[in-house]
């Protein structure tokens, strides 16, 4: 099977249903940029955005409501911006990583050398990570604009859907053949 053929098998971007999340301490909805980049891309991709909140870096708050949302059968991925830095409050990948019963090591891994190639080795300090929560995908992305365009243009917009219908071949991890999670 051509890899053309092998990703015509996956759901369409308009069918996946996605959860916004911004995980800090220091922005308001007035001024999340990251946050509101984020939005404009999903959009663009023809993702379906079900939830935004804009939540307190606060470690056990934010792995509540990530597991909350992937458990709930409304959302395929969750997408986390904020939180991801060495600064003592960036606890985001200890919060959800906690979660991730697969990481996709991948991920962090491109995204740190596309970043690379923009930044040079401060991209090193960047600890984005992506897993799967009770049959969601979950990415947790820098809270800085250019870091969100980044990932959601290079990696996450051109393979979410792909990586959907990889999770749910033959109706596995609560899937119903369409690209969704049982409800």
């Amino acid at each position: 099977m051509s890899v053309a053929e092998h990703k015509a098998l996956s759901p369409s971007p308009g069918t996946v249903r996605v959860a916004l999340l911004t995980a800090s301490d220091s922005r308001s909805s007035g001024d999340d940029e990251g946050g509101r980049v984020l939005r404009q891309l999903a959009t663009e991709a023809g993702f379906a955005v079900v939830d935004t909140a804009l939540l307190r870096e606060e470690p056990s708050a934010l792995r509540e409501h990530v597991a909350a949302l992937a458990a709930s059968g409304t959302v395929d991925a969750v997408l986390v911006t904020g939180g991801t830095g060495l600064a003592p409050r960036d606890r985001t990948p200890e919060a959800v990583g906690a979660l991730f019963e697969r990481r996709l090591e991948g991920f962090g891994e491109l995204f740190r050398a596309l970043s690379y190639a923009e930044i040079g080795a401060a991209a090193m300090l960047s600890r984005a990570d992506a897993g799967v929560v009770s049959g969601a995908l979950v990415f947790l992305l820098p809270g800085s604009p250019a870091a969100v365009r980044l990932a959601m243009q290079k990696l996450i917009v051109p393979e979410l859907a792909h990586a959907l219908g990889q999770l749910r071949r033959g109706g596995h991890a609560h899937g119903d053949g369409h690209g969704h999670r049982a409800r």
